[in-house]
């Protein structure tokens, strides 16, 4: 019955039958005309032309693009798109996230989308995790583009502004997402219109986000920050390291048989809190000779004990993080297994993780810009998402991004079996069982590829591996180097790789081996381009071959008869290993522990049976795994004790497998509460980021015109709010305060010493009101007289600028401030976000105040000499 009822409420079916109808067989029935089509470039900007100037729209035309874009595919890269990869393209361009399996050509797909939204002349993102996947794809798929006479940019870490700016200003752009928001962010420091690298008028027209789960999921608990350092000292760290090295770690209080925790402090490792129990905060006051650990000269300290304690009990060195050979903390993403680079955690916790570690403690940082992925992605005018595994947090992405999830059918069906998982008690006897079967596996011929969750787990089973004779490649974050060529060839017979979790990979793991990715490396240890036209279509006519590969290899400089044949002989050897590898049973997956989402999971699984290919796949459990030992039910524990079970016996049983699908299931809810909180949190922030973002770029940009109206306005403003403080319009004339009033007024405005503030009172309050103004306004226009109209507005848009980053940074100080602390109203029984929400406006309103303050006393006060302001 619930078979019949999901098909008859099943939108994705009737969703992929109707662009199958709309669009896949159109496109079909222009295939043949588009192969007569000499010059591809100039029929797609024909159609850039109808859309640009003809008042066509995207959607009018996309039958015709996609055609061009699928012949421009088989022509320039050998590769055309297949009927389902146009239902992907099309549900991209529809803004929506496009679940596609492992190996469906999720690169290729994206072309689709990509060159349809160029047409619109506003720019096209391809957003994607790290630098050589965005490298990979520009390079690879810009053949593509080229041939469509569109140009492709390539955003990559190292890279100068002037660089960013062309490569932003071409049709399409390939871009990591932590590069694309950093550079928005520092777009709204910028000083001058020279330095925004991101298009002036449309920066965030499109974008497609591969690996979206990762991106707008996975990091969405972690938001960009630019960072200033602060002048706080870091030796403290040092001290503090060793002290809590001599507290002692207690067990937390037990209903029903401790009523109080024991130790000096506890741990909650779900929440990763720590805890002082009354014991131990009596023995830092001792050991740091204070009288209250928690009074207002002691909260530095205090917190600096909290982030100790966490750096020594919850995160652990080749798990969270690795120690480069230069002595650099460098995190480890715990969903991709990646290295993270240049990011660091916040609030003290990484100068503690330093100084446990021992190495050079780097200064603590002052926030000067931040914002979360979800706000960030949500300031496209369309974005739209790609990955191998989605449609389980599609509530997340309707919440958050109202983005539905459209699941792509394969190209060919899934024939990889994927059997029960099997439960041992220990992880000695979990990593027992997990040798055993890679020996079994690798004697058949049979790849294997083995996953693990942490670096420290991947060198453990390399040991193993190493010590029952099994040869083997590791991938973790410490070869990161490697990856490509590892997880390229991870499909030949008897390959062994242990990798940490393989989300995002974006390598395909090819049964026998990839010929093309071997004969590629090749010839770049030749000195030759990858992607250049003409080494691409050596590569090209070697894998058909047509024959004409000696011709073509006399227009690489280097490349002789005797290479020809080699490639040659290397392709029919990964073709022959095929055919074993697919008879042995194809791609073996071994999960050596179930990650906290079952995504990460399905990834893992997902690298065997691409293409309709065979593969197996068992994930090994213990009850000493991680996500076991917080979250399982003890009961099956027990059960085992008492059937007398040992290391040797695993059980596969749907008990044990259920208790780990709600294990997965509450970690998914708890990390999905916390990226939500911190998106309402985050709200606040980002409505009041537009508004400064906004002004930023408005006296940035905008003409004199503009600029001198909204400091006028300033001005105005700043009047009347001491008119409103000082002389307010339904209080007592004789109560006004005009001394302070002309304190604060010509403490801002020096010309207005001379305004009789005393005549005020003989006016109706209107009146008086009306005429301080009036002086104000006097005052501003013989400022401009005395700069000219020029100066002044380069005076107005230097102060402006000045003063609202400064401000901003200040206000951004007070907010990390607020949220730290707000946690503690709910012990007064007050809702924390509303309590968070008052605050923030409050502040808000206050900094806006004063900027308009500290404008107005820049304006008239700052000297000027020559041309310049000084």
């Amino acid at each position: 019955m619930f078979r019949v009822l999901n098909k008859i409420f099943d939108n994705n079916q009737r969703d992929v039958a109707r662009i199958t109808k709309t669009v896949v067989q159109p496109v079909a029935a222009l295939e043949e005309q588009t192969k007569t089509v000499e010059d591809l470039a100039a029929a797609f900007l024909a159609l850039r032309e109808r859309v640009q100037t003809g008042g066509e729209t995207l959607d009018d035309v996309m039958v015709e693009a996609f055609a061009l874009i699928r012949e421009a595919g088989r022509r320039s890269i050998g590769k055309r798109h297949y009927d389902v990869q146009l239902i992907g393209g099309a549900a991209l361009h529809q803004g929506r996230i496009a679940e596609m399996r492992t190996g469906e050509g999720k690169t290729l797909v994206a072309t689709l989308a990509l060159c349809l939204n160029a047409l619109s002349g506003k720019g096209a993102h391809l957003v994607t995790v790290n630098d050589y996947l965005a490298r990979v794809g520009a390079e690879e798929m810009g053949l593509l583009f080229r041939t469509l006479g569109l140009t492709v940019g390539l955003i990559q870490r190292d890279m100068q502004p002037m660089q960013r700016q062309a490569a932003y200003a071409c049709d399409i752009t390939y871009v990591t997402n932590s590069e694309l928001g950093f550079d928005y962010l520092r777009d709204n420091m910028a000083q001058d219109p020279s330095q925004l690298v991101l298009r002036a008028d449309t920066p965030l027209n499109f974008a497609i986000v591969d690996e979206v789960d990762s991106i707008l999921i996975d990091e969405a608990r972690t938001p960009l920050i630019i960072s200033g350092a602060a002048e706080k000292a870091t030796d403290q760290y040092y001290v503090i390291a060793k002290l809590v090295k001599r507290l002692n770690r207690g067990e937390p209080a037990e209903p029903g048989k401790r009523t109080e925790p024991t130790g000096d402090y506890t741990i909650d490792e779900k929440s990763k809190g720590v805890h002082l129990t009354e014991q131990g905060i009596t023995r830092l006051e001792r050991l740091l000779s204070i009288d209250d650990l928690y009074s207002q000269e002691n909260m530095e300290k205090a917190h600096m004990i909290t982030q100790a304690l966490r750096a020594k009990d919850l995160y652990h060195r080749d798990t969270d993080y690795i120690v480069s050979a230069e002595g650099e903390v460098i995190i480890i993403d715990e969903f991709t297994g990646r290295s993270m680079a240049g990011r660091r955690y916040g609030e003290g916790l990484h100068q503690a993780i330093e100084a446990k570690e021992g190495v050079k403690i780097e200064n603590e940082n002052q926030t000067l810009a931040t914002i979360t992925y979800q706000n960030f992605f949500r300031l496209y005018q369309k974005f739209s998402g790609m990955t191998g595994t989605a449609k389980t947090e599609e509530k997340e992405f309707l919440d958050i991004y109202g983005s539905d999830v459209l699941v792509i059918p394969t190209n060919l069906p899934i024939i990889r079996q994927d059997a029960e998982d099997l439960i041992y008690r220990t992880k000695v006897g979990k990593f027992g069982a997990v040798v055993q079967e890679t020996v079994q596996m690798h004697a058949t011929g049979r790849p294997v590829l083995i996953g693990t969750v942490s670096i420290e787990t991947s060198e453990l089973l390399s040991q193993l591996l190493h010590q029952a004779g099994v040869p083997h490649n590791v991938l973790n974050a410490k070869y990161e180097a490697q990856e490509a060529s590892i997880v390229a060839q991870a499909g030949r017979s008897n390959q062994v790789t242990i990798a940490t979790n393989m989300a995002g990979r974006g390598t395909d793991i090819m049964l026998g081996g990839n010929a093309e990715f071997m004969l590629g490396e090749a010839l770049e240890s030749m000195g030759l381009s990858r992607y250049d036209q003409a080494t691409e279509n050596f590569i090209k006519s070697v894998m058909r071959k047509d024959g004409q590969a000696q011709q073509l290899a006399t227009l690489l400089p280097g490349v002789t008869p005797e290479f020809v044949q080699q490639a040659e002989q290397m392709r029919d050897a990964v073709e022959q290993d095929r055919v074993r590898v697919r008879e042995a049973g194809g791609l073996h997956i071994i999960g050596t522990e179930r990650h906290e989402s079952r995504r990460i999971d399905n990834q893992l699984r997902g690298r065997a049976g691409r293409q309709g290919d065979p593969g197996s796949s068992r994930f090994y459990v213990s009850f000493e795994d991680e996500l076991m030992r917080l979250f399982a039910n003890d009961r099956v524990v027990a059960m085992m004790d008492r059937l007398g079970m040992d290391d040797s016996q695993p059980i596969e049983a749907k008990m044990v497998t259920g208790a780990i699908e709600r294990a997965q299931a509450r970690v998914e809810d708890r990390n999905f509460g916390t990226r939500k909180q911190l998106l309402e949190f985050d709200n606040v922030m980002s409505k009041q980021r537009e508004i400064v973002y906004a002004q930023r770029r408005e006296v940035l940009l905008g003409p004199d015109a503009d600029v001198e109206e909204s400091t006028e306005g300033m001005v105005a403003d700043f009047v009347e709010m001491q008119l409103a403080e000082f002389a307010p319009l339904d209080g007592d004339h004789e109560q006004w305060d005009l001394e302070a009033l002309k304190a604060a007024i010509v403490d801002a405005i020096p010309a207005l010493e001379a305004f009789d503030f005393e005549t005020l009172r003989t006016l109706p309050a209107e009146d008086a009101h009306r005429h301080m103004l009036e002086a104000a306004a006097d005052a501003f226009d013989e400022r401009k007289a005395e700069l000219g109209p020029e100066l002044l507005n380069g005076v107005s848009r230097y102060v402006l600028l000045q003063v609202v980053d400064q401000y901003w940074k200040e206000h951004l100080h007070g907010m990390d401030v607020l949220r730290q602390g707000i946690g503690l109203r709910g012990y007064g029984q007050r809702d924390p976000f509303s309590e968070y929400k008052f605050e923030a406006t409050n502040m808000f309103n206050e900094m806006i105040d004063k900027l308009k303050g500290e404008v107005t006393k820049y304006l008239f006060r700052m000297q000027v000499g020559g041309t310049a302001a000084a």
